[in-house]
């Protein structure tokens, strides 16, 4: 057998496999003598047929199995043993006078070849790495909220400007239907308020669904509705008021203190202010550092350049999916796919260089912490180690969590990377203005 590769460019190469009889007759003669022992042939003793029969009915296709699996083995051992970085599979060339009648062949494989070049951790402009901080307006809302949630509920005779309204929406026409609760003060427009105020248990009000609320987006509560359909909805709506409260804020004490974080751990107004504040920065932490991650994946994509082998990837993919696609839509395919492609790369080779690489001893260590924090969360925080060696083997035994915590895993080492060697310009913002400029 011999095999040779030659570069068509820096991008494509072809490798051909020359196989004659001496590569592969050995091993078919022992399947068919094996085919022979076993075969059962009217008219003669199992292990008593003819080995001319057998080639006869079995050989050809005994042959073409062993050459194939040749094939694949030697090509295999030739890439690695090149060190060949390919894209993608070898893709075979068909050739048209190519016959399974021979005894010797020639087989090519067009090589698409993964580029060298230099990741750009430096560019002109530096990446924004944001800092979301809780500011008062933040921390004051989620007070509210909180004395709103854990607040006592008293009935009342009427709607009154500060209001929680229970009723049953409907409109035959477009099958609504939907007993809702909201707030007096989420409704929008002084004809509207006029209506409800004064209005009492039994009462029905004729209301229209446009311009109904402060926020569209309440139709999907209220109503039911998908997000596209709250905002394509208007329509006359039917309300049967059905129960009428006002929500007695809970006080900040020691009680609700207790409640909230346990016993004794929170002891003044001022504290909780403090502690909601940093949970809230956690939160966004995770969030900013995301958001980082994204901001630096773009430009490293943007900022890094070398050449694909595009012409090749785009046959690869116009077979190498569950259902062949035409050569327009291997094209579009390849250009939704070739960023996410020049990431890999780019991300691949930052890895190897720097030695980031998650192995198993990490990705077994880093699933230790992630037990450890969620069963502290249900108020075990003193797990025996045979239990936790359990639990994380278990964890570890299941591809899809591995696959999930291995990528968690992988993305902190390339932000703690990026961090230290990418240039960043930090910016302090509330969470307002962090959504304003990243989802804008």
């Amino acid at each position: 057998m011999k095999i040779t590769k030659e570069d068509i460019d820096a991008l494509n190469s072809v490798v051909k496999i020359d196989i004659t009889a001496n590569d592969y007759q050995d091993k078919v003669d022992s399947q068919l003598n094996d085919y022979r022992k076993k075969a059962n042939i009217p008219g003669f003793r199992k292990g008593h047929v003819p080995m001319s029969l057998v080639k006869k009915q079995y050989g050809k296709s005994v042959m073409i199995d062993e050459v194939n699996k040749l094939l694949q083995e030697s090509l295999n051992k030739f890439l690695v043993e090149e060190k060949l970085d390919v894209l993608g599979n070898p893709l075979p060339k068909m050739k048209e006078d190519f016959s399974w009648d021979e005894d010797q062949f020639s087989f090519e494989f067009e090589l698409g070849l993964a580029p060298e070049f230099e990741v750009n951790l430096k560019p002109k402009k530096a990446i924004t790495a944001y800092k979301i901080v809780a500011d008062d307006k933040m921390v004051n809302n989620q007070i509210d909220n909180i004395r709103e949630q854990y607040g006592k509920l008293i009935t009342q005779q009427e709607v009154e400007e500060n209001s929680n309204i229970t009723g049953t929406f409907t409109n035959e026409e477009k099958d609504i239907e939907k007993k809702s609760t909201f707030k007096l003060e989420k409704v929008k427009g002084k004809i509207n308020l006029k209506k409800f105020l004064g209005s009492k248990v039994g009462d029905t009000l004729e209301l229209k669904s446009k311009n109904l609320f402060t926020d569209d987006h309440m139709l999907m509560n209220v109503l039911g509705l998908s997000h596209d359909d709250a905002h394509a909805f208007e329509a006359p709506l039917t309300l049967k008021i059905e129960e009428i409260s006002r929500t007695e804020l809970a006080e900040l004490n020691q009680e609700l203190f207790d409640k909230l974080f346990g016993a004794g751990l929170i002891k003044s107004e001022e504290e909780f202010k403090n502690k909601l504040k940093e949970d809230a920065e956690k939160q966004f932490a995770s969030q900013a550092d995301q958001q980082l991650l994204n901001a630096v994946t773009e430009s490293l994509i943007e900022n890094t350049k070398f050449d694909l082998p595009a012409e090749f990837l785009k046959k690869w993919l116009a077979v190498s999916g569950e259902k062949p696609m035409t050569p327009e839509q291997a094209g579009e395919e390849y250009e939704r796919s070739e960023k996410g492609l020049r990431y890999q790369l780019i991300e691949g080779k930052l890895m190897t260089d720097n030695n980031l690489q998650v192995t198993y001893d990490d990705l077994k260590e880093y699933t230790k912490g992630f037990v450890k924090a969620q069963m502290a969360q249900f108020g075990d925080s003193n797990i025996e180690d045979k239990q936790l060696e359990d639990i994380v083997n278990r964890v570890l035994s299941n591809q899809e969590e591995v696959k999930r915590l291995s990528d968690q895993l992988k993305n902190e080492k390339l932000l703690a990377f990026f961090k230290e060697n990418i240039k960043l310009k930090t910016k302090e913002v509330t969470y307002e203005d962090f959504v304003k400029e990243v989802y804008k």
